[in-house]
């Protein structure tokens, strides 16, 4: 009889989930050359490898590269209503910090919770010392544009800005979802600290049931909006985007991640060269078929339309 561990994995393999140790060695080792990781774990570089090739990003106001430069930062904000602050090699999150409004030295979160000026410099002296980074190395902060919602994500979005993850593989987006803040993740996009992940059909952009935490759920858990059936705008230009980072990045298996602004669209947030694996659980679809897929049928040198068009054709539900 089959102990119980193996009993799962092997369930698991059969549905097509793709594990972590095998993400690493039979895809990112063999498709990710290192030497490209610097691209994409810094965030200014991303940012303006996107902006060469076109691909509109949240505007960056600064950066705070060194201790003393911290005593800038009241000069930097003055006249910003809003502003996010990232640490530059970031990685899950970590250390993002989203202010939606100032007032006489105090800064709200979108939680409604206020920063000092002492606690905002704070923040970013810890991010300057490697406590949010990439292996815990020194760090700089940038400053850039808030992100505004778009009107279809009101209702499913708590005090924050949702995202939208596509993996893409050899150029192809092969699975994608929308990760939904919530006040558990404190107005974040991020499913570690409680956004809510809901899947999203690659052929239509049309989102379907989410997970949360290890839940399934219909409904956002703050506001009880239905999260499935929403289609998300501009989706043929999402997944564009999204191939398009392939070839500006040179890397073969990526996550990308877009955000949709009222006034200006889609944004590029970043690419990771590591892209973590919930996106399976949050469409309740294992990514190894799909990979399979592009290593049998995706032709090398294929325009970025015609990857999208093999995408939305290999890969949708409906």
């Amino acid at each position: 009889m089959i102990p119980g561990p193996w009993r799962r994995a092997r369930a698991l393999r059969e549905r097509g989930v793709l594990g972590i140790n095998q993400r690493n060695g039979d895809f990112i080792a063999r498709v990710n050359p290192r030497r490209l990781y610097p691209l994409v774990d810094d965030k200014v570089r991303s940012k303006t490898l996107a902006q060469a090739a076109g691909i509109q990003v949240p505007p960056l106001y600064g950066v705070i590269a060194i201790q003393h430069q911290v005593l800038t930062l009241p000069k930097l904000l003055e006249g910003r209503e809003d502003f996010v602050v990232k640490p530059v090699n970031g990685s899950g999150g970590n250390g993002v910090l989203v202010i939606v409004s100032q007032r006489k030295g105090r800064y709200r979160k979108a939680s409604g919770a206020q920063l000092t000026q002492d606690e905002l410099e704070h923040h970013v002296s810890n991010t300057l010392s490697g406590l949010y980074s990439l292996g815990g190395q020194p760090d700089a902060a940038m400053i850039e544009y808030r992100v505004h919602v778009d009107p279809v994500f009101e209702p499913i979005s708590y005090q924050g800005v949702p995202d939208l993850r596509t993996v893409v593989y050899r150029g192809y987006p092969v699975l994608a979802m929308v990760r939904l803040p919530t006040a558990q993740s404190d107005g974040k996009a991020n499913l570690h600290q409680g956004a809510i992940g809901a899947g999203i059909d690659v052929g239509s952009g049309i989102t379907g049931r989410g997970v949360w935490r290890n839940e399934v759920v219909d409904e956002h858990l703050d506001t009880g909006h239905p999260v499935s059936g929403v289609q998300v705008p501009q989706w043929d230009t999402l997944l564009e985007l999204a191939a398009r980072c392939y070839d500006i990045s040179g890397l073969g298996y990526l996550g990308v991640d877009f955000v949709l602004d009222r006034d200006f669209g889609p944004m590029m947030l970043e690419m990771n060269a590591r892209p973590g694996l919930n996106i399976q659980i949050a469409n309740q679809t294992g990514l190894l078929p799909r990979l399979a897929t592009v290593d049998a049928h995706g032709r090398s040198g294929a325009s970025v339309a015609e990857r999208v068009a093999f995408a939305k054709e290999r890969f949708g539900r409906t």
